[in-house]
């Protein structure tokens, strides 16, 4: 179904209210690889029952958390093939800490859809606020549909970053366990992509592929656990481009630059001459 553009572009879905314990939080953090030193009181922090500290990228999928079924592609103006969709970018920004239990309203509004000819790029942003209406975190998000260009729209701006042109000012080792993605997958995304080996095949993989955001977030709890002590609380902004497929049991390397103020990254396979999988990494702390 082509994408009607004048529906799409800037609907805004329905209040979607949501909740989260800290038992999920310690789940989420888990799926990143937190306690592998369960002798480490940093990464302890993580996993305290009751009042885990709670890394900003939980945001990223505490609204979809608790789904059980593969997710979908139709919005308002969008029906697309889950098969067809890659995820492109994820940002998050949370002005303060997230509540390691708590209910929240997100409301989601599609800000850009970019018809890039053979594909479309579609945008959308989210706030989440609690019942208050204090606002607990902003998260970005870009898609990339094959298939699913030449309805009309603009094409969009080039998104490509190249980080700084002289050598990292350091390197994190980023080990991603052979059971990561089975692991990861009960924080909310069933894509069978990650877990069934049928599946991957006939999507043209070896093998399931780790989840974007585990890798997202993997980078960001080791960029965190590296320049701020392990203190989550800290971390302002966080963001990243999806440039290629993570296979658990990998190890992972990512280039780290400061850059006034912030610190950029690129993230690559060492064991796969160095294949790209995430770029545009962009921390921010407070």
């Amino acid at each position: 179904m082509p994408i009607n553009l004048d529906e799409a572009l800037g609907a805004e879905l329905e209040p979607d209210e949501f909740s989260w314990s800290s038992s999920d939080v310690q789940l989420y953090h888990l799926g990143l690889g937190a306690g592998a030193d369960p002798m480490d009181p940093r990464e302890l922090r993580y996993l305290t029952d009751d009042t885990p500290q709670v890394l900003p990228t939980f945001g990223n999928v505490a609204q979809s958390f608790h789904m059980t079924k593969p997710p979908t592609v139709q919005f308002p103006g969008i029906d697309i093939e889950l098969s067809k969709v890659l995820h492109a970018s994820e940002a998050i920004s949370a002005p303060g800490p997230i509540p390691a239990s708590g209910t929240g309203v997100a409301v989601t509004r599609f800000t850009d859809i970019w018809d890039k000819g053979k594909a479309a790029v579609i945008w959308s942003e989210t706030t989440v606020t609690a019942p208050d209406g204090t606002l607990l975190w902003t998260q970005k998000r870009s898609i990339f549909a094959r298939g699913e260009g030449g309805f009309g729209g603009e094409r969009g701006p080039s998104t490509s970053t190249a980080p700084p042109e002289r050598a990292p000012d350091f390197e994190l080792s980023i080990p991603v366990l052979p059971q990561q993605a089975l692991l990861y997958r009960l924080c909310g995304d069933r894509n069978p992509l990650h877990s069934d080996p049928g599946f991957a095949s006939a999507a043209g993989f070896p093998k399931p592929i780790l989840h974007g955001l585990c890798t997202y977030g993997m980078t960001c709890k080791a960029i965190t656990d590296h320049v701020l002590g392990g203190d989550a609380a800290a971390v302002d902004t966080y963001g990243a481009r999806f440039a290629g497929v993570v296979f658990p049991g990998e190890t992972l390397k990512a280039n780290v630059w400061k850059d006034d103020g912030r610190y950029v990254a690129t993230v690559v396979a060492p064991g796969r001459d160095d294949a790209a999988v995430l770029t545009g990494v962009e921390f921010v702390p407070k």
